[in-house]
């Protein structure tokens, strides 16, 4: 829940052991703390920071044209939130080269990041799922691996996402997929594939822990976490990146509609979360309770002077 609980344990550590696990996991995508408490309060074992739902956020397209600073600080408060979960944070295409990258991965390791998500495209990227892609040669994405590897003192974990499916078909991500996983990479992303055949061949042809994602709308069906958990053991993580979002901002566009028409918002009260919900999942009552004990101890302070 929210602030507070510490662990000392390595961020990347917690994830690893959930990448050790037989069966796929879940991992839905927050963009804010608020979000990620009620992904904690669900069950849900690992956070993902998006990039399209931050960028979203911020009225910004998803064209890679948020700031590392800007990632850091957002991430940063989601990791300190829910310090309980491995919080997986998705860098785009690094933010610049290789030696950017370095630099990106130390910002990360600073902010609490169990992972980062990197992804072989031609700047300025665009949404996984868009035609029109452009990947950069395999050196140049295996340079930023080697880059990101060297630079952490964590155990962070390298998520090497691939946009070649589109471009060089499965096969040619299949072969970029092993370069990666040459330079190091610990997990591979093979984005926009285009059935559960695709998926469970390029499960067959890449050994090692592998990311699904489920995005909305997009090239890829609709396979359920159990889906994957069938395919073998490959598919370690199941991404929902930004199912929440989307869901928040047609709420929110319905609400503002009836709003203006209505002039009140009667008729959505019971669409809302209460107040009192909202206190229990930021632990309201307990700061309450901690600012009083500390005017007491105040006060007896004065008293006994």
């Amino acid at each position: 829940m929210p602030a507070g609980k510490k662990t000392a344990e390595d961020p990347g550590a917690r994830l690893r052991r959930l990448l050790s696990r037989k069966r796929s996991v879940a991992v839905p995508g927050v963009f804010n703390p608020a979000v990620a408490f009620l992904a904690e309060a669900a069950g849900f074992e690992c956070l993902y920071f998006s990039g399209a739902a931050f960028a979203n956020s911020m009225g910004l397209p998803d064209l890679g044209v948020t700031t590392l600073s800007e990632v850091a600080e957002a991430a940063g408060r989601i990791a300190a939130a829910v310090p309980s979960l491995p919080l997986i944070v998705d860098v785009d295409t690094g933010f610049g080269e290789a030696v950017n990258v370095a630099r990106t991965v130390r910002e990360m390791e600073r902010a609490g990041a169990a992972a980062i998500q990197i992804e072989d495209q031609v700047m300025p990227k665009r949404c996984g799922h868009l035609g029109g892609k452009e990947v950069v040669e395999p050196e140049e994405m295996a340079k930023k691996i080697i880059a990101a590897k060297a630079a952490a003192k964590t155990e962070l974990v390298i998520i090497a996402r691939t946009d070649a499916a589109e471009t060089e078909g499965v096969d040619g991500a299949v072969e970029r997929a092993k370069i990666y996983q040459g330079a190091g990479a610990d997990v591979i992303f093979p984005e926009a594939l285009r059935t559960a055949e695709e998926f469970a061949e390029f499960a067959r042809k890449v050994k090692g822990p592998l990311l699904a994602n489920m995005t909305e709308f997009g090239k890829t069906p609709y396979l359920t976490v159990s889906d994957f958990s069938k395919l073998g053991e490959g598919y370690k993580l199941v991404l929902f990146p930004v199912t929440t979002f989307r869901v928040a901002m047609k709420a929110m566009r319905d609400a503002l509609r009836e709003l203006s028409k209505a002039g009140t918002q009667k008729a959505l009260l019971d669409r809302m979360m209460t107040r009192n919900e909202f206190y229990e999942l930021t632990d309201y009552p307990s700061l309450e309770r901690g600012d009083r004990e500390t005017a007491r101890k105040a006060s007896r302070l004065l008293h006994n002077h």
